[in-house]
């Protein structure tokens, strides 16, 4: 009769623990831990926001370490520590009820790093120029992870000075740097496609009567065809398409907008920050592509920088379907002139709403 009993309680017990983890939240964390370990802090159950509890390592994969709440607590706010007290930098993990969400954290400081891809070869354009890639922070601390990618025109603007137009850089790597510590974006691989000498025909359709152009559709195959599969090949990066984005400003701005228009298989988001779109007398405006399953962010400046042009697009996109606040952003910068002052100012609005925190999958 005891027997029978243990068995019965034993029995309970199992299914228990079973309906446990069928209605179960987790969170896996992966990261290289090693004898410190992860524990977890949370805003519910066991795992407080002062110290936490341990998490539990796998055996296959490696490297993985694993917690777990009912779902009947609800949504839960969590961050992981490496050891007792080094806390994951960036924002807080929010995890749904019953979810089970794999995190990729990191604990070191939060600077990424610029490299250079120099003579890079185009075949489409007859032409060679510098790729400048910025690895974030986690890139070398944590080799499980993956990273969204933000293509960008004007490359040698962004990084340095030294290189860029007028000597004023858009600190785009500062500006990541921090949204990513204080947790307002994730983590991304950015990559600075350098202008040539060609810049204005290689970022623009046929034909504007006062600048001519015309060379878009091939560095378009330039951008898809050789730069984008060159760096999913040698880089960490979530190459879907909701994974990549492409900006510009001015007539890379206008670029940006058209390449992903006519790759919506490429590009999850796209955005000019002001953007040429007076180009051939309004023609991006006053004849507008289809509706395509891309987030676009448009800007401007109320100085001088063609912000009626811009309200012009944003308006043609309205009328194809798009719908500001979901698929559309407009961003009027008051006081903003068209320079490069002025976009390291406000760069922070398209990256911080094509990569907010938490939203990057593996």
């Amino acid at each position: 009769m005891k027997l029978f009993t243990k068995g019965l309680a034993a029995l309970a017990a199992g299914l228990l623990m079973a309906g446990a983890d069928a209605g179960a939240t987790t969170v896996r964390v992966h990261y290289a831990a090693g004898k410190e370990g992860i524990r977890i802090r949370a805003d519910k159950g066991a795992a407080g926001w002062s110290k936490g509890v341990a998490a539990t390592p796998s055996d296959a994969p490696l490297n993985v370490w694993t917690y777990t709440w009912p779902d009947a607590l609800g949504e839960i706010a969590m961050k992981p520590t490496l050891g007792e007290d080094k806390v994951s930098i960036g924002g807080v993990y929010k995890l749904a009820p019953g979810a089970t969400v794999d995190i990729y954290p990191f604990f070191g400081a939060p600077f990424g790093k610029v490299s250079i891809v120099k003579d890079f070869a185009s075949p489409q354009l007859n032409n060679k120029r510098s790729l400048r890639i910025y690895l974030p922070p986690s890139y070398e601390e944590n080799p499980a992870k993956r990273y969204p990618v933000l293509y960008m025109q004007d490359g040698q603007n962004l990084f340095d000075a030294k290189t860029a137009a007028f000597g004023v850089e858009w600190r785009v790597d500062e500006t990541i740097n921090r949204l990513v510590a204080t947790g307002v974006m994730d983590e991304v691989i950015v990559v600075g496609i350098d202008a040539t000498a060609d810049r204005i025909p290689e970022y623009t359709p046929c034909c504007d009567p006062k600048y001519g152009g015309g060379r878009i559709n091939a560095y378009d195959t330039f951008v898809t065809a050789t730069v984008k599969p060159f760096v999913d090949r040698n880089y960490r990066t979530l190459p879907g398409k909701d994974g990549t984005a492409i900006l510009g400003s001015s007539l890379g701005g206008l670029a940006a907008v058209l390449i992903a228009q006519r790759h919506p298989d490429l590009f999850g988001q796209a955005g000019a920050m002001s953007g040429s779109f007076w180009w051939n007398d309004g023609a991006p405006s006053s004849k507008p592509a289809n509706k395509v399953p891309v987030r676009f962010y448009l800007d401007a400046g109320t100085r001088d920088d063609g912000v009626a042009d811009t309200l012009k697009m944003r308006d043609a996109m309205l009328g194809k379907g798009y719908k500001e606040g979901a698929d559309l952003m407009f961003h009027s910068a008051e006081g903003a002139r068209h320079d490069e002052k002025s976009w390291s100012e406000r760069v922070d609005k398209p990256l911080a709403w094509f990569f907010p925190w938490g939203a990057s999958k593996q």
